[in-house]
């Protein structure tokens, strides 16, 4: 009987063991946060933040990955964190069109809503601008000469939110754009150098020019402090009343415990002095939306873009 025992006790000790090596307590293994846009722009600067701060509370690698897509908006870096395991090794640091309308556009890997917020954590100072030389200083204005005018539009995706209500904006305004096209970058560069008349940015990204641009309307839910004189979309076109956010998502199958994990380091990044200098000098909203209320925010957002889907078929 003793050897029996013995052989007994060690096998239990063997499940065990195994036992705890599958069961290893989140992380343990570096973690990558995905933005698919190329660094610079706000929700590259906030993320490598989180993921800084992510590193030294857990002791593990952590880093941001630029996933671009070419013109191809957030999609391709989106695919990634898709298809990658559901265990928060990778986490998407997304706009709103990947959660309210990556699931519509035909991309398979996208097809079945598998993401899930973690939390939301920026509000872009999204803007239309143009150069200070432009015969035109309002969006009334910019209407008036676009329809006798070939006017350029520069974007970041046709399908995401800032595009859209830019397009649905000329449909209830009378006018249509000359032509438009995806960049991957807009900037001062993309209106000196012509590439386009007009462009739909974030302030942050025109901030060393902007004495020589006009910002015509910012598409946020309130004016940015720093351009004061421009208008809301919304105050323009009460049906266009939307916002551009970027938050942090994981694969709906991703552990509870292992998200909870993320949104604690990501709350205190966020509400941090120095996350909340970026806001004080790019005009950004920086908060923390936990899980429930950004599902919230995006159940709103689905219906706003519904709407405006209707005003461009």
């Amino acid at each position: 009987m003793k050897p029996s025992k013995l052989l007994g006790g060690a096998l239990a000790m063997t499940m065990a063991t195994l036992g705890g090596a599958a069961l290893a307590e989140y992380p343990e293994k570096p973690v990558s946060f995905v933005v698919p846009w190329p660094p610079g722009d706000l929700e590259d600067v906030l993320t490598r933040m989180i993921a800084e701060d992510f590193q030294a509370a857990y002791g593990v690698p952590a880093a941001v990955v630029n996933k671009p897509g070419g013109g191809g908006g957030p999609f391709p870096g989106a695919i990634g964190v898709a298809t990658a395991p559901a265990d928060g090794y990778t986490v998407g640091s997304f706009v709103p069109a990947v959660p309210v309308i990556g699931h519509e556009i035909g991309i398979d890997e996208l097809a079945d809503e598998v993401f899930a917020p973690v939390g939301i954590f920026l509000t872009y100072p999204f803007v239309i601008a143009t150069s200070g030389d432009a015969p035109y200083s309002s969006m009334a204005e910019l209407a008036e000469y676009a329809k006798s005018n070939d006017v350029a539009l520069g974007h970041f995706g046709d399908v995401l939110t800032p595009t859209q209500v830019t397009k649905a904006f000329a449909v209830n305004a009378g006018f249509e754009w000359g032509s438009d096209a995806a960049f991957d970058a807009l900037d001062c560069n993309t209106l000196a150098s012509g590439d386009a008349d007009v462009i739909n940015t974030t302030l942050q990204l025109i901030l060393p020019c902007l004495s020589d641009v006009k910002v015509l309307t910012s598409i946020t839910g309130e004016r940015i402090s720093l351009v004061p004189d421009a208008p809301t979309i919304g105050e323009l076109d009460g049906s266009l009343d939307i916002a551009l956010w970027n938050g942090l998502f994981v694969h709906k199958d991703t552990p509870q415990d292992v998200r909870d994990k993320i949104a604690e380091v990501a709350k205190k990044t966020v509400m941090s002095d120095r996350a909340q200098a970026v806001a004080k000098e790019t005009g950004a909203l920086v908060y923390w939306a936990d899980a429930d209320a950004s599902a919230d925010i995006i159940a709103k957002d689905k219906a706003t873009v519904a709407h405006i889907g209707t005003l461009l078929e």
